[in-house]
């Protein structure tokens, strides 16, 4: 009798594991891929200037649960760090910043490993970066010794690593992430009602045939069944009837489309309890958005026109599968079926009749794309899960660039700045007609013209610190005045510096005298960290490429520099 019990017990029901628990809330935005993602980074950060907001970007890192993290940081904990950097405490005085914030830094989460510079084996930020390490992103912020930024460039040249600049003086900030040539992202996490993708007009036979038979004969269905047909059936029913009263067309303007849907209204059954149909309801209100005929979007189109600065490039697995879709689409007129099915009112053994309808086609289509990655050199070796995800989100890839490509590879950044400054304060002379708000070009140009003059009377110190057989504060470049910063600004897009609001921030930065304030340090921080695990993931869009910030206006703006 025991035997016959145990043999009925249900399975043991294990439940999340610890790891679960712990990331629950952002597994569900980036999923167990993304986490694996960001659990195998390895994130550097040059720290310098008062060094806060640094630490908080990589604060905000180190609790999702980056892999690892080091800090490369020359300075040493002032009294001046106490007071904005809350990852310093009294007895850090005197230390090595970068080994206090590591260490205290590495508290926030055990499973994270973290590493500072210089120490007894690596005394250099060129030393650093010559060792085998490979570093998934890489961040500094300014200023920033114009050695130590050849270094990190050089780096991220020959690794093709991402670097993100970030820079807070009082209440402005901005944060630059230059991506190593075109950067595609797949897993954009579009809104879901605009994934939906039903093919109405232009159906395949197995979904064709399955409206035929339910519908042959809708006049005779009891209420139930009528009351319980699928829209997505009810719509292809007449459209059929549509066509064959307007010589085989589709309804295509809005005056036809507006003129179909009363046609499904009063199609609906009103002489029942309910008083009409929801299904017939959900048709009607479906006619608009997804009576569309297959079109490119102009994301992809972007992908399919790309020209290759590298052939390297060109191999790899995303590319392969990007002309692998290029073809299909070039064959079909259009993309590869989603799949995914709405929910709407139906019986469920139809409903999931309807969801293997469209499933299948998405498991051809994908198949039929993975035929052509796999006949491609190399294709071989792409993941088939790559091609399903490709393909499911075909509609919505994005290809960020923010380092310009082979399309402006000829336009240095001083003139794409100059560009950028002369559409921006043009925009501004008509901000009040339009209402629109001003741009916040002035302050980008404003800290970046300090940055530069404090990294240069920094290298100016640290030089004389050398010869006379010491060195010093890598941080410290003295006070930078207004008018320092506008004769930088000046040689930098001239005439930019007679421009009122440029020269009220950087009167506004020269106040702040690089000195850095928490709380826009911690949300500049927030920012810069979701934007590196929007690259580490390689989900949703970051943005593309600088993001300014306001402390006193309260918001900020992203422009292309």
């Amino acid at each position: 009798m025991t035997e016959i019990v145990m043999s009925q017990t249900p399975p043991i029901l294990h439940g999340p594991s610890e790891k679960e628990r712990k990331y629950d809330r952002q597994l569900r935005l980036w999923a167990a891929s993304g986490q694996a993602a960001l659990e195998s980074a390895n994130i550097l950060l040059v720290n310098s200037g008062a060094g806060a907001v640094g630490s908080e970007t990589l604060k905000n890192l180190v609790l999702p649960g980056i892999g690892r993290f080091a800090i490369y940081d020359e300075a040493k904990v002032t009294e001046a760090d106490l007071g904005v950097n809350f990852f310093l405490d009294d007895s850090c005085l005197g230390k090595s910043r970068s080994r206090c914030l590591t260490e205290l830094i590495r508290e926030l989460n055990p499973d994270v490993q973290g590493t500072w510079y210089p120490n007894e084996g690596v005394d250099t930020l060129a030393s650093l970066l010559a060792d085998c390490t490979v570093f998934t992103v890489i961040m500094y912020t300014h200023p920033i010794l114009p050695e130590n930024l050849s270094a990190i460039e050089a780096y991220a040249q020959r690794h093709k690593t991402p670097l993100v600049a970030i820079h807070s003086s009082g209440f402005y900030s901005y944060f630059q992430i230059n991506l190593p040539g075109a950067f595609p992202i797949v897993d954009t996490h579009p809104d879901e009602t605009a994934t939906t993708d039903l093919r109405l007009l232009s159906p395949w036979p197995e979904l064709t045939a399955f409206a035929a038979e339910l519908t042959k004969d809708i006049d005779g269905l009891d209420d139930v069944e009528h009351g319980h047909l699928p829209y997505v059936v009810i719509l292809l029913h007449y459209l059929e009837r549509w066509k064959a009263a307007h010589d085989g067309k589709y309804p295509a303007t809005y005056k036809e489309k507006t003129e179909f849907r009363k046609m499904v209204q009063a199609a609906a059954r009103t002489d029942n309890p309910e008083g009409g149909e929801e299904n017939f309801e959900e048709a009607a209100a479906a006619v608009l958005k997804t009576l569309v005929p297959p079109s490119l979007p102009s994301g992809l189109r972007e992908v399919f026109e790309y020209k290759h600065p590298e052939p390297v490039e060109q191999r790899s697995g995303f590319w392969l599968i990007a002309d692998a879709v290029k073809q299909f689409y070039e064959k079909h007129q259009c993309l590869p079926l989603p799949g995914k099915l709405p929910d709407m009112k139906a019986q469920s053994k139809v409903y999931i009749q309807l969801q293997n309808i469209y499933k299948a086609k998405a498991r051809s289509d994908a198949a039929e794309i993975l035929q052509i990655v796999q006949a491609s050199p190399g294709g071989e070796r792409v993941d088939p899960a790559e091609v399903d995800l490709f393909c499911k989100n075909a509609a919505f890839v994005k290809l960020i660039n923010a380092t310009g490509g082979e399309g402006d590879a000829s336009i240095s950044r001083a003139d794409r700045l100059r560009s950028a400054a002369a559409r921006e304060f043009a925009n501004d002379e008509t901000a009040a007609l339009t209402l629109s708000p001003l741009s916040l070009l002035p302050v980008y140009l404003a800290l970046q013209a300090a940055g530069t003059r404090a990294a240069a009377a920094a290298e100016a110190v640290n030089h004389v610190g050398s010869s006379a057989g010491h060195s010093s504060n890598s941080s410290s470049g003295g006070a930078i005045s207004a008018d320092e910063i506008l004769a930088t600004i000046a040689a930098q897009v001239p005439g930019a510096e007679k421009n009122e609001r440029v020269v009220q921030a950087a009167g506004e930065v020269a106040r702040a005298a690089g000195g850095e304030l928490h709380n826009v340090a911690a949300l500049t921080g927030g920012m810069v960290a979701q934007e590196v695990i929007k690259i580490v993931t390689k989900q949703y869009i970051p943005i593309d490429n600088t993001c300014v910030f306001d402390g006193i206006a309260s918001r900020c703006q992203v422009l292309r520099l």
